[in-house]
């Protein structure tokens, strides 16, 4: 992963109301959550979801299929993966390097 594109996921999951969002798909598992689940729990307009929902989605952390007249969102788990290892992959390195 590049650091522009970590730096635009994590700038996603900086607003409260995303990254809320996100935690709820996350919970759902594979199978997401109808759009209309979502702002159910949220307690938010339908517009404010939408704007919320299509900057997770931009940046890949989401992903929304549409299934006759209901839109499904759902986590994107190897995404996830990949930015938590982005964040993880080097932990400590210069303090092993280290010499006593």
């Amino acid at each position: 992963m590049k650091l522009e594109q970590a730096a635009l996921q994590l700038e996603a999951l900086g607003n409260p109301t995303r990254l809320n969002i996100y935690r709820i798909l996350v919970r759902a598992g594979a199978a997401g959550l109808p759009v209309g689940s979502i702002q159910e729990r949220l307690g938010v307009p339908a517009s404010t979801l939408s704007h919320h929902c299509k900057r997770l989605i931009e940046t890949g952390l989401v992903s929304q299929q549409r299934r006759a007249t209901t839109l499904i969102c759902r986590a994107e788990y190897p995404t996830m993966q990949a930015l938590i290892g982005y964040l993880a992959d080097e932990c400590c390195t210069e303090a092993r390097a280290a010499p006593d």
